[in-house]
């Protein structure tokens, strides 16, 4: 049996925080404002894993009310999230993102992404796609005021 999920995220660009995309620092004069580490790439990935799964959503596993979330690390909900999906009789197929924000450059960094994303996920590099796209400086996107992502995954059986 195969499913597909997708997911989504957004989270305002603000000073005084990293900026973390897919497990990895982007050097950058602003970050993402959440209470976990505002991941927004592994936030929709995540989304889109539990959907695929029937497993509801990022917000009943990991909810910004519990105080133990605070300033997660993502990365780590992802595992999680992945043990969740083996759980339920799974296993991760392939990722394809896109990350939407005129600014920063992304591009030299989707490697780097790929691979990070790839060791939680349980699949090879090549099987995770990211695509740095522009918002052509329309919306908060566009304007550096934000930055939003986009997520499928297909699973199969396992």
């Amino acid at each position: 049996m195969i499913r597909v999920g997708i997911g989504y995220d957004l989270h305002p660009l603000v000073e005084s925080r990293r900026l973390i995309l897919g497990g990895v620092h982007i050097e950058y004069a602003k970050g993402l404002m959440g209470h976990s580490d505002a991941d927004a790439l592994t936030h929709a990935i995540i989304d889109a894993l539990l959907g695929a799964s029937a497993l509801g959503a990022i917000g009943e596993h990991f909810p910004e009310t519990d105080p133990q979330y605070q300033n997660a690390n993502s990365i780590k909900l992802l595992e999680k999230t992945v043990e969740l999906v083996h759980k339920a009789g799974f296993k991760v197929v392939n990722v394809d993102a896109n990350i939407i924000a005129d600014e920063p450059r992304l591009g030299p960094y989707v490697e780097e992404i790929c691979a990070t994303l790839a060791e939680p996920l349980q699949i090879a590099p090549d099987c995770v796609s990211v695509k740095p796209r522009t918002n052509e400086r329309f919306g908060p996107e566009g304007k550096g005021e934000a930055i939003s992502t986009q997520a499928i995954v297909l699973i199969e059986s396992r």
